[in-house]
């Protein structure tokens, strides 16, 4: 079985299909303008545009939470909205420079409004959310540029084998939840509960290294220039899936004390 990238920006379908147009373009063309096409250096900076934007509408929900506003409204809406945009980036790559500020923008609102309502709850734990992401980021991001961790096939199939059972654990789990009386055991404090968070901190941590994998690949395969936005588009959505698993964990860990 040949199982790739989970996260629906950075799947082989959309690069692949959209290598295969670029291949296309490049054997009729006569002239080749390199500055249309993906590279690595274009992608980074894109990645820094989409993650300013999410911060800047990250501040304005949590101004709003800290001067009486309810935060949990705009994180419902910047959460579905969010999520439609990454659908449309996933069947539409070539409006990704449309889609990707936007969902930066809504998904600000999400964060903001969660970390909000978790900073209430357990007062510091946001900065040590994010501490604890940007090392993992960083961590992450050296062992792959230093070859210590390479993507290879089966790293990729263990890793969205594994993404794909805690997705469907937590949607089953949601499902129950929201029709029964059925409560998850990841949703208490227990020694299970802090186990299963820290086992998808992982695999999140994991999606990263398939991220800058494809990302350099796409470099190498001469994509166009809007496959940056895509690129750094998939990068943002494992980065903030890192940061709310860190959330939950924290969480767990402090209502222990």
């Amino acid at each position: 079985m040949n199982l790739k990238s989970k996260n629906p920006f950075l799947n082989n379908k959309s690069f692949s299909a959209t290598s295969a147009r670029r291949s296309d373009q490049v054997h009729n063309a006569t002239i080749i303008d390199y500055n249309q096409e993906m590279t690595v250096s274009g992608t980074i900076n894109k990645t820094f545009i989409l993650f300013l934007l999410l911060i800047a509408s990250a501040m304005v929900v949590w101004w709003m939470a800290f001067n009486g506003t309810n935060p949990i409204v705009p994180a419902i809406a910047g959460a579905i909205i969010g999520l439609i945009l990454v659908v449309a980036a996933a069947f539409k790559p070539q409006y990704s420079g449309y889609l990707a500020p936007g969902y930066a923008l809504f998904e600000g609102l999400f964060i903001g409004g969660i970390s909000a309502i978790f900073e209430v709850r357990y007062p510091g734990i946001v900065i040590q959310a994010v501490g604890a992401t940007f090392v993992t980021f960083g961590v992450c991001l050296a062992l792959y540029r230093f070859k210590i961790v390479k993507v290879t096939e089966q790293f990729k199939s263990i890793v969205v084998a594994a993404t794909l059972a805690i997705a469907t654990y937590y949607l089953i789990s949601w499902l129950f939840s929201m029709f029964t009386s059925f409560q998850p055991v990841h949703y208490d404090n227990s020694l299970m509960s802090i186990g299963i968070s820290i086992f998808v901190i992982i695999i999140a941590a994991l999606n990263l290294f398939l991220d800058f994998d494809r990302i350099d690949k796409g470099a190498e395969q001469k994509m166009p220039k809007y496959m940056e936005w895509f690129g750094a588009m998939g990068l943002m959505v494992t980065l903030v899936w890192l940061y709310i698993e860190f959330l939950r964990l924290l969480s767990k860990l402090s209502s222990k004390d």
